[in-house]
Parts: structure tokens; C-alpha cells; sequence
């Protein structure tokens, strides 16, 4: 299972928009409102307001339990909210009269699929394919030609590094690091302005960390997309975010811009083994 594609310009459902970089960064890409959901008598999200912009890299931080990936399923409605709300805004172009698209109840309507890209775990992936089977399979329900897909996909050359395309290995039988590699590059491949990855370092080496740290901050530089992810890895994600919230028990306790060294040393604070 991947989310989503955005449709060619050619496909009857495709955005007349100019690229993401004429967004407006004055309109909230994603807001949400009163928000918890509980498991039994655990809380595992718990935020009364968070406001994300259009165009920033906001990394999530915590330790295990925090609430990282249950905020991520309900961005994506794959978990159920039991109170609250969250809205996305279509992606929208600045040069135009037109008026502002409203924003979207992710879990009363699907449209917001057609701009956002995630990637949260292998249960995203269709494992009995290879990775282009896979690739051409979200060509066919994009409305993209399989010819378009593979233009997309050389943009990820140096991060897959020839080890994802023309294995002829089905993606089951890759490694861990791989098929990791398959779902980023599924997340991205569609051009979404809203980009949602759950823990993207893991099972990496780390000349494809760093590959994968140079590949999202010239995709949020070149489209103007708003990056959300999750990760253990604390020096990764400060290195990429322009800010960091730092989760606990499903509740935001920080939110923090990441200026003058001022997230790291938070983290350091807040991490303290002692």
C-alpha cells in the first residue's frame, strides 16, 4: 500500500497549479484540532492544536511510546481519532485570482490523496513484486504512463545506487535497506507537496543516511513541499528539520524552530541519560 500519486497533467484529475514553489507560505498545509486518540487506558495522542505551514521539514521526536507513528496513521486515516479533526489545504498556486482551496477533513474525504506521498512501514509495499512491477503498478492507478514513471524514478539514481532497479529480485528478497529505499522512492516518485515518512533512516547505511538527508532537503528546496517525519535519529533529523516537536506520551512538550542550535541543545536537555 502506498500513498498516493499526483496525477499527470495529462490525467483528467490533474492540478492546473504551477510548481510548489509559488505556494503561499502564509496558508496552513496541515492544522489539527483537538486531537486524541486513546488504546485502551494508554493516551497515544493528545494535541490540542498544531499548525504546520506550508514548505517546512518538521522532524518528530520521542522516545518509543511517544505517539510518533499513531499521529502519522491519523494524518493519513489509518487510525481512527476518537475526538478532533485534522485538515490539510491543497496545494495552491499565488499567481492566480483564483480563490483559496478549503481545507480537507482527512477522514471525511479521500481528495487529499492526490497530494501527499508517506511511506510509514513494509506493510506499504507489494513484497510478491519486483520493485518495477511495483513502480509500474502505481503508474497504472496514477494515470501515469510507465514511460513518465521511469523518467520520475532517475531522480533517486545516487540514492538507490544500483541496487533497487534492474536486480531482477522480487522486492521481498531485497534487504531491509532496500526495500526501505523502494518505499521512500514510492513516497516521492508522484511529486506530492506533502511528504509523510515514519522512521526513513532505519535499516539504511549510512552513506544512504546521508544520501537520503541530501535527497528531502532538495525536494523541500525544489518544490516547496511540506516534509513530515519520525526518527530515533536525532543528529539526522536536526540536520534536515526547520523544526522539531518533540512528543511524550502522545502530548507535544516542545515545538521548537531549529535556529541557532536551539533544538539540539533542547534534545540534549531533554535526552539527558543522567
Amino acid at each position: 500500500m502506498t500513498l498516493t500519486w499526483q496525477p499527470d497533467k495529462q490525467s483528467p484529475k490533474a492540478s492546473s497549479s504551477k510548481p510548489a514553489t509559488t505556494y503561499k507560505n502564509t496558508l496552513s498545509m496541515i492544522s489539527i484540532d483537538n486531537l486524541t486518540k486513546r488504546y485502551g487506558e494508554t493516551t497515544a495522542c493528545d494535541i490540542p492544536k498544531l499548525t504546520i505551514p506550508d514548505g517546512e521539514i518538521v522532524g518528530l521526536v520521542g522516545n518509543n511510546g511517544a505517539g510518533k507513528t499513531t499521529l502519522f496513521r491519523l494524518m493519513l486515516d489509518l487510525a481512527k481519532a476518537d475526538t478532533g479533526q485534522i485538515t490539510t489545504t491543497p496545494p495552491h498556486n499565488d499567481g492566480t485570482n483564483a480563490p483559496l482551496p478549503m481545507p480537507i477533513n482527512v477522514a471525511r474525504s479521500e481528495s487529499w490523496k492526490a497530494f501527499t506521498g508517506a511511506y510509514l512501514n513494509e506493510s506499504f509495499l507489494i513484497d510478491y513484486l519486483t520493485p518495477e512491477e511495483y513502480f509500474n503498478f502505481l503508474a497504472k492507478i496514477s494515470g501515469t504512463s510507465s514511460s513518465e514513471m521511469a523518467k520520475k524514478l532517475t531522480q533517486f539514481d545516487t540514492f538507490a545506487d544500483g541496487e533497487v532497479l534492474g536486480q531482477g529480485k522480487l522486492i521481498r528478497d531485497l534487504s531491509a535497506g532496500n526495500r526501505q529505499k523502494v518505499g521512500i522512492m514510492a513516497a516521492l516518485a508522484g511529486g506530492p507537496s506533502v511528504v509523510i515518512l515514519d522512521e526513513p533512516f532505519n535499516f539504511l547505511d549510512p552513506q544512504s543516511q546521508n544520501r537520503l538527508k541530501k535527497l528531502l532537503k532538495q525536494y523541500n528546496r525544489e518544490t516547496g513541499a511540506t516534509i513530515l517525519i519520525s526518527s530515533h535519529n536525532l543528529a539526522h533529523t536536526i540536520d534536515i528539520s526547520t523544526r522539531i516537536i518533540l512528543l511524550e506520551s502522545g502530548k507535544i512538550i516542545r515545538d521548537i524552530p531549529n535556529n541557532d542550535e536551539a533544538a539540539a541543545r533542547e534534545l540534549d536537555k531533554y535526552f539527558d541519560a543522567e
